[in-house]
């Protein structure tokens, strides 16, 4: 005779969420002037920004939901190619990032975002909200490095905030919702 049990399944997006959205706020602070750029930032893009991501995006992806498998590995794997940027091991052998290569590396981020964005619009509101935001943001730091304007990098610090803290409310909704069994934060 064999016993069959039915282990709900746990959801990843909460991790990676917060992963996402705490390292997004820290960088942006930066981004804003609020705070340099340090350790904390780094440390916070390889361990939450990066692994904690990559985790919840493969986890994402065993359950079948390849949108958010996607987006949080794809994501996770951005903050481990902007900490090796920053870091550049390499540099005896491969020059560092100058503002026209960042300019084209965040364009592309952009880009993905966006197309990221337009799968989103199946979702609910604050993952519209999330995705939207993150491309004004790429777009933001893209168009900063190849013209230089310092601003546009200040202005696109504080979208980089308010996404950051969307992404965070999102995380913290759904924990706080599948708790209760009902709507505490609206999504």
């Amino acid at each position: 005779m064999s016993a069959t049990s039915s282990v709900k399944s746990a959801n990843p997006a909460p991790l990676g969420l917060l992963g996402f959205g705490m390292t997004t706020v820290l960088l942006n602070l930066h981004n804003a002037e609020i705070i340099g750029l340090s350790i904390v930032i780094i440390a916070m893009g390889l361990a939450l920004g990066g692994a904690a991501q990559i985790v919840a995006g493969i986890a994402e992806l065993r359950i079948g939901n390849t949108f958010g498998g996607t987006a949080f590995t794809a994501y996770g794997f951005f903050w481990w190619s902007l900490c090796l940027i920053w870091i550049n091991p390499f540099k005896e052998v491969i020059p560092s990032a100058d503002d026209t290569t960042m300019g084209f590396y965040l364009l592309l981020w952009g880009i993905f975002t966006l197309f990221m964005f337009f799968g989103a619009l199946t979702h609910n509101r604050i993952t519209q909200i999330v995705f939207l935001s993150l491309t004004v943001l790429f777009l933001l730091l893209a168009v900063g490095d190849f013209t230089g304007i310092h601003g546009i990098k200040i202005i696109a610090g504080y979208v980089g905030i308010f996404c950051g803290l969307s992404a965070m409310y999102s995380a913290v909704g759904q924990i706080v919702n599948g708790e209760f069994n009902k709507t505490i934060f609206p999504l």
